[in-house]
């Protein structure tokens, strides 16, 4: 198995494996096993190239017949999840084997990536800035090894950008880091030192499962109301014992889109106040919210780690986050550890995102982007208007239960939606409790147009009006 797979790590994916089929018996477990591998294509649980168990073994893994799991990896070939070669095994596919499966014209939903505005000026904008910065920079010195964590004006640029939440007035507890999933890798490292759980959301961002999966830190779900996660939960597990952290997505939560109430964001600060209990605060999408919130780096500043960035908010290919420690020693610990794992952000992307805080340019990129926003989830409510589902107008993905006339798994009608260009993510891919909630995270955003956005709107809201194309009869 791959090096980053560790025995222990796989044991514990394949028992979860076994309890859910036990517990979900009126799904064939055939099926069952085709979606664990593509909620752990989707989770990251199971990487590109992964050599699967022999079937003989995952069948005594799993307490099931030979030919069960025989015909769970048919469905995962026919899904294409995974390659088969006589003597070699079955392997997960890569991302490209992935893309060349779908059909030329789906319309990306898995990523859950920004709009790009269609704003020629704006475009213009970006490119302006770009030659400016690089007609009047040393090109030689971004070349060169920098000191971890952005130069001084990095970091003045990162205040101006974190302030939209916090009121940030020295640069010695803040880093710029390359990415929100790195400064997370390198925070889960740091608290693998303490050897206890991580209190997380019952649904959560599948990447932070997977770096949990990878650094074999235990995960404790935190259940939810329409609030967030339960307090009274949270004291429960902090007083049981063995909690090092929690972990929370506040504003636009993926998936659920859910932005927490102060007053229950006071009540979660007050049980890691009473615990001593340290919070990662993953404010990805707070720019994107005209909620104006106090962020737990506010209400428990001596406990908390926030981090947020840009790729949420400006564009996925600019790899930078922002990040403010609960003090100087402490975030000095955390640039060690990045610094090891990184060794530094690219003073290319620093100077780009500086640049283009400090012209307007991301303000800008900001607007149009809200504003798309809004344009998309008022034709996602036209065309879903017969829907449940959750969703922020200034965000652009939607968290959707499937309708009770849809008498399928939510696995299931992802992989019939991918069969009419449109992807979805599972919400197993988010659980954390294994309790598997019935629904989708579509996202509205990424490459494609307003006109293409609509016209699979409008194909989704066809196909969830008709049961029959999740049942098998549809013609």
């Amino acid at each position: 198995m791959p090096h980053f797979l560790t025995e222990k790590m796989v044991t514990s994916l394949f028992i979860r494996w076994a309890m859910q089929i036990r517990q979900q018996t009126q799904r064939p477990a055939y099926l069952r096993i085709a979606d664990f591998i593509a909620e752990g294509v989707t989770s990251g649980e199971l990487p590109s190239r992964y050599r699967l168990p022999p079937l003989r073994e995952l069948a005594e893994m799993l307490d099931l017949n030979y030919s069960t799991v025989t015909r769970g990896y048919a469905e995962a070939r026919r899904r294409g999840l995974i390659d088969s070669r006589p003597g070699l095994g079955s392997f997960i596919r890569n991302k490209a084997s992935f893309a060349s499966a779908l059909p030329v014209s789906s319309y990306e939903m898995t990523m859950n990536a920004p709009i790009e505005p269609a704003v020629p000026a704006l475009e213009e904008a970006l490119r302006t800035g770009a030659i400016n910065l690089f007609n009047t920079t040393d090109m030689l010195s971004l070349m060169r090894y920098q000191n971890f964590g952005g130069n001084s004006e990095d970091k003045a640029a990162a205040i101006i950008w974190m302030n939209r939440k916090l009121n940030i007035s020295s640069d010695a507890e803040v880093l710029v880091c390359p990415g929100i999933h790195s400064a997370l890798f390198g925070l889960m490292t740091l608290f693998k030192r303490k050897k206890g759980y991580i209190c997380v959301s019952s649904l959560v961002y599948p990447g932070m499962k997977a770096i949990a999966n990878h650094l074999d830190i235990r995960l404790k779900a935190v259940l939810c109301d329409e609030y967030g996660p339960d307090p009274s939960v949270l004291d429960a597990h902090c007083r049981a014992g063995e909690v090092t952290a929690l972990y929370i997505n506040p504003t636009l939560h993926n998936p659920t889109t859910l932005t927490i109430p102060e007053f229950r964001r006071r009540e979660l600060a007050e049980v890691c106040r009473r615990y001593n209990i340290s919070v990662i605060e993953d404010d990805a999408y707070a720019a994107l919210s005209d909620n104006h919130l106090p962020a737990f780096a506010e209400l428990l500043p001596e406990l908390t780690w926030y981090v947020t960035g840009m790729s949420k908010c400006f564009g996925p290919g600019l790899r930078i986050a922002f990040l403010k420690g609960p003090g100087g020693r402490a975030t000095e610990r955390l640039s060690v550890i990045l610094r090891a794992l990184t060794v530094m952000s690219s003073p290319f992307t620093n100077a780009l995102a500086r640049q283009w805080i400090n012209d307007g340019t991301a303000d800008r990129m900001l607007i149009e982007i809200k504003n798309e926003a809004n344009v998309r989830q008022q034709m996602a409510s036209f065309y879903l208007s017969t829907c449940e589902y959750q969703a922020d107008k200034n965000g652009y993905h939607l968290w959707m239960p499937l309708p009770k006339i849809i008498n399928s798994n939510s696995s299931d009608v992802a992989a019939k939606l991918r069969e009419k260009g449109i992807s979805a993510v599972s919400g197993v891919a988010f659980c954390t409790d294994n309790n598997p909630v019935e629904a989708l995270r579509l996202c509205l955003g990424g490459s494609q147009t307003r006109e293409q956005c609509e016209e699979k709107l409008k194909t989704l809201s066809e196909m969830l009006a008709d049961p029959f194309y999740f049942s098998g009869m549809a013609i």
